[in-house]
C-alpha cells in the first residue's frame, strides 16, 4: 500500500500506483448481489441454465459487482493521510470489456490520472483496471473520480 499525504496527491498524477490482491466472485457472491440489486436475470443466477446456454459454461458475474469493488481495491492500495473524508463524485467512463465467469477471480490495476484542487477538496480522478485471473482482458476499465477533504 502506497501512502500519501493530503497535500501531496498532485505528485501522483499519471502514476501506477499498484496491483491489489485478488477476490473471489463465487455464485454465492453473485446470489447476494443479485438479492441487494433486484438483478436476477438468468445469466447470473440459473446456474443450470447458464451451463447449457452460455458460452463460458456457467453463469457470469454481474457487471456492477465487478464494478463495485473499485473501493476496495482503491483503499487497498492508497492511504491518503491528513483527510477527514473522501467521497465518490463519479465516473467519466466505464467499459465492460470482458464476461467475467462466476468462479473467476479478479483484482485492481490502479493508476492515478490527475489530482486538482477543487472548492474546499481535492478530486483525484483514476483509473481502475479490474483484471480477470488468467485472462488477458480484464473485465472493466474505469476512469473514476474520488473527492477528498482535509
Amino acid at each position: 500500500m502506497l501512502s500519501v499525504a493530503y497535500n501531496d496527491l498532485s505528485s501522483l498524477a499519471g502514476r501506477e500506483i499498484g496491483v491489489s490482491g485478488w477476490v473471489m466472485l463465487d455464485q454465492a457472491k453473485v446470489n447476494l448481489f443479485a438479492d441487494a440489486t433486484g438483478d436476477h436475470q438468468w445469466i447470473h443466477v440459473d446456474v443450470e441454465r447458464a451451463k447449457r446456454e452460455m458460452a463460458t459454461g456457467g453463469t457470469i458475474v454481474h457487471g456492477y459487482l465487478t464494478l463495485s469493488l473499485i473501493p476496495k481495491f482503491m483503499y487497498e492500495l492508497l492511504e491518503i493521510t491528513g483527510i477527514s473524508q473522501m467521497i465518490n463524485y463519479g465516473a467519466n467512463k466505464v467499459r465492460f470489456t470482458n464476461m467475467v465467469p462466476t468462479g473467476s477471480r479478479v483484482r485492481g490495476r490502479l493508476k492515478v490520472i490527475s489530482a486538482e484542487k477543487k472548492g474546499a477538496g481535492t478530486t483525484m480522478n483514476y483509473e481502475m483496471v479490474l483484471e480477470i485471473e488468467g485472462q488477458e482482458r480484464p473485465a472493466c476499465i474505469a476512469e473514476v473520480i474520488m473527492m477528498a477533504f482535509p
